[in-house]
């Protein structure tokens, strides 16, 4: 649905994606990680690019969010060949 707010019956929340909140606790970060701020951006490996969370993160425990998502266009501009 393109305007949520279009639908006054709903609450928006039904229109967000249950998958759209993964938590993968007892991960095991890269040291260099913990001097993070919040303007900086990383991409890790095979997943896609992440932020620090301004509001959830701590220095002991480290959130983020992902905010772009890798995608393979190599394997689709093959499939369109």
């Amino acid at each position: 649905m393109e305007n949520p707010d279009s639908d006054k019956e709903k609450d928006f929340k039904e229109f967000l994606n249950p998958d759209s909140c993964q938590i993968l606790a007892n991960s095991i970060l890269e040291p260099s990680l913990a001097e993070l701020s919040l303007e900086d951006r990383v991409q890790f490996e095979r997943q896609g690019y992440f932020c620090l969370d301004s509001k959830e993160s701590s220095p002991d425990k480290p959130v983020f969010n992902r905010i772009v998502t890798l995608r393979d266009s190599w394997a689709k501009m093959q499939k369109k060949g």
